[in-house]
């Protein structure tokens, strides 16, 4: 399978300092990543990490392919939820490049409404 992921950089997790919420979600996806057998997708040979931290650049670099992928792989829904209730129909162009969403970090929380 091949796959694309995304890290937020701007965010504090579970009151930790931003760099270890960019530690911990790095782990978290590559140990998912291995586990499952998917190999990273880079679109644009120009960025610096194999790893989106901007969905509209995402969403660019996959206009620009023109091509559809097995997995869009992110930490959690928090890690997200800016973009997807922002921009809800980029979020629905965005997810229409890949065949699954995959949310590495299941949460519980009763006050986040799914979103498609």
């Amino acid at each position: 399978m091949k796959g694309i992921y995304y890290i937020n950089d701007r965010i504090s997790l579970n009151g930790l300092s931003k760099d270890e919420s960019i530690s911990l979600q790095e782990q978290s996806i590559k140990k998912y990543l291995s586990n499952q057998n998917i190999q990273i997708v880079r679109l644009n040979p120009f960025q610096l990490n194999e790893y989106y931290t901007i969905p509209h650049a995402l969403l660019y670099d996959l206009k620009k392919v023109k091509s559809g992928f097995d997995c869009f792989i992110y930490y959690s829904l928090q890690s997200l939820e800016d973009f997807i209730y922002t921009y809800p129909a980029k979020w629905l162009i965005l997810k229409s490049f890949f065949k699954e969403i995959i949310i590495v970090e299941k949460q519980n929380d009763l006050n986040v409404q799914k979103v498609l």
